[in-house]
């Protein structure tokens, strides 16, 4: 019998986690939260305080600020820091970022020339164009389909990365400690079998926060059109500042629309669909969730911001950008 290599064994481990009911989820993440604590003591902290309003109230207060920015070109034309700024601050949530359509067809053409892997293992790679093909051999259905590093071989997305005006905003929200932390590219594609597994491990079933930093934002793109058959991105405004005690007290990240919507009105809900090259930024820790991409792929971008120093560890397998 041949042993599974750690890598295996921590894949399998990660997907244990996330098929799972709630106490067998954090048994089989245990292995994954004592290495985040050998690397980074400080991580506990910020796992257990970070997900209650009092304490992230308070690390904000440490925030330090801004460096000003000398006058720099962007891609994003008119768009203004203060309005995108002041929207975050109040909604979590601006939207109105368009990618050039040089930049953006760049994108797509890395993407549909790449191999990527599917449900985030790195086992199950396949052209995006031959999804079908690849849920018939794998003998599984295949939700997404992640560029993991490869990524940074494409350099529009890198320019992207790299434009300015995300990282002033990044600055003047976050703090002077923000720093640049994922690039990341995926594909959520139809499928006719995703079993409820496979749909937590693609964060497809419940509404959720992110708790991979005190302070983080994230800048998402769409690369192809999106609308409601496309499994659009949803948000719920003003829940990055206004959070349940109940959903404050558990160490679940994950809630039911039903839950959520105890306590947030359903009409602060914002379903994000929009043209090719559309973009918008939100505060993770707002709830949001993904939709389910009924007839066409979903292929999108994102650009992640934080306030720690990165982790070896790589987000939902995106690179670690240094």
């Amino acid at each position: 019998m041949v042993a599974a290599s750690p890598s295996r064994q921590r894949s399998d481990l990660e997907t244990i986690s996330r098929s799972a009911g709630p106490l067998r989820r954090m048994v089989a993440r245990a292995p994954t939260y004592f290495a985040y604590l050998r690397e980074n003591p400080a991580w506990l902290a910020m796992f257990v305080l970070a997900r209650t309003m009092p304490a992230r109230r308070a690390h904000w207060l440490s925030a330090r600020p801004a460096r000003p920015l000398p006058d720099f070109p962007t891609m994003f034309g008119d768009i203004r820091r203060s309005h995108a700024v002041a929207a975050l601050r109040s909604e979590g949530l601006f939207s109105g970022f368009l990618l050039p359509a040089a930049i953006r067809e760049e994108i797509v053409r890395f993407a549909m020339a790449t191999a990527c892997f599917g449900n985030f293992d790195r086992h199950i790679e396949f052209n995006p164009a031959d999804h079908r093909k690849a849920e018939e051999r794998f003998g599984r259905s295949i939700l997404s389909g992640h560029y993991f590093e490869r990524i940074l071989r494409c350099e529009a997305a890198m320019s992207v990365q790299r434009d300015p005006l995300l990282f002033d905003i990044a600055q003047h929200y976050l703090g002077g400690e923000a720093q640049l932390i994922t690039t990341r590219l995926w594909w959520s594609f139809p499928t006719r079998a995703a079993t409820d597994s496979d749909m937590r491990l693609a964060s497809l079933d419940k509404y959720h926060f992110d708790l991979d930093d005190w302070r983080m934002l994230k800048f998402f793109f769409y690369l192809l059109p999106v609308d409601d058959g496309c499994g659009p991105h949803i948000y719920v405004r003003g829940s990055h500042v206004r959070r349940a005690l109940r959903h404050q007290l558990t160490p679940l990240v994950g809630h039911s629309a039903k839950d959520v919507f105890r306590f947030y009105s359903a009409e602060s809900a914002v379903t994000l669909t929009g043209s090719a090259g559309f973009g918008f930024v939100e505060d993770p820790f707002g709830f949001h969730t993904g939709t389910v991409a009924k007839r066409s792929p979903r292929l999108m971008m994102e650009i992640g911001f934080g306030v720690s120093p990165p982790s070896r560890r790589r987000f939902h397998g995106e690179p670690v950008v240094r």
